[in-house]
């Protein structure tokens, strides 16, 4: 293989990237397993192998974004400082997700199951994060006491609000509250939330 060129994408992989095209073109209601199938150059069979069904694909496909995203800008469990500072980039990194906000936009319902009946696999997968981050904070003395599983959770549900809704309470252009003024704020609960 050259060095200039890159590894080839894993099968599995390949359909995730077919399947985030057709929600970023049709949306979610109107992407079907065939249509996935198409896009990736296979079988519906083999896309049906896959997945038993589109709620499994979508799940897969929404834990690979949202941890990616997640990854990209959340606490490293080793260093406690700037734990304010990433929380905020996350919270601003999903908000501008563009499969995200596709989501937001065309098939919101998709959202609701995680918000209101269970944790999605992203969610623990942050929460874990937080948890080791906070405890790290707690250690070094830069983060109050308290358990840090209950600490991490209550931080993730603080963010929901400023992930799904935010947009709802940002004014028009000129107005008295910016997207910038409500992070402002946000950087101020997690200042204070974890303030020792």
């Amino acid at each position: 293989m050259d060095a200039e060129q890159e590894p080839p994408t894993e099968p599995r992989e390949a359909y995730l990237d077919a399947a985030r095209e057709c929600v970023l073109d049709l949306g979610w209601r109107r992407t079907t397993l065939t249509e996935v199938a198409r896009r990736a150059g296979v079988s519906r069979m083999t896309i049906y192998r896959t997945w038993a069904d589109r709620p499994a694909l979508l799940a897969d496909l929404l834990t690979r974004e949202w941890t990616a995203v997640v990854d990209a800008t959340a606490p490293d469990a080793a260093r406690a400082d700037g734990l304010v500072d990433r929380l905020v980039a996350a919270v601003r990194a999903l908000r501008g997700n563009e499969l995200f906000v596709r989501i937001v936009e065309l098939d919101p319902e998709v959202l609701l199951p995680y918000l209101t009946s269970r944790r999605g696999r992203s969610q623990q997968h942050l929460i874990d994060l937080l948890e080791a981050a906070v405890a790290a904070g707690q250690a070094a003395g830069e983060v109050r006491a308290g358990d840090p599983a209950v600490i991490a959770r209550a931080l993730v549900l603080a963010g929901h609000g400023f992930v799904l809704s935010m947009h709802t309470m940002i004014d028009g252009p000129g107005g008295p509250v910016s997207a910038a003024a409500l992070e402002a704020e946000l950087r101020l609960l997690i200042t204070r939330a974890l303030a020792p």
